[in-house]
């Protein structure tokens, strides 16, 4: 095989391969997105589940920082105690 014959045999598969991709998933209603910012949804339970995990994710890192202030502090251990049993009523 020469070189010539080479480079269209590559081409070729390359191009049935998007092909195949772009029949597939148009086949499954999969979309091509460049990056995760293109991406909407337009199912109202999908951003409703989004939102709520955001609002936990942000819970989360607040109750970090507090338990990273608490244990970087200099405390004494009765203040310490104070503090974690502070962090456990407002969980609840």
């Amino acid at each position: 095989m020469n070189p010539f014959e080479m480079v269209i045999a590559i081409v070729a598969i390359i191009t049935v391969g998007a092909v195949v991709r772009t029949i597939i998933n148009a086949v499954f209603g999969l979309s091509h997105r460049k990056s995760a910012d293109d991406h909407e949804p337009h199912d109202g339970a999908v951003v409703a589940e989004n939102r709520q995990l955001r609002e936990d994710i942000r819970g989360l890192k607040e109750r970090i920082a507090v338990l990273e202030r608490v244990i970087t502090d200099t405390n004494t251990s009765s203040t310490l105690d104070r503090e974690i049993e502070k962090l456990r009523n407002t969980d609840r």
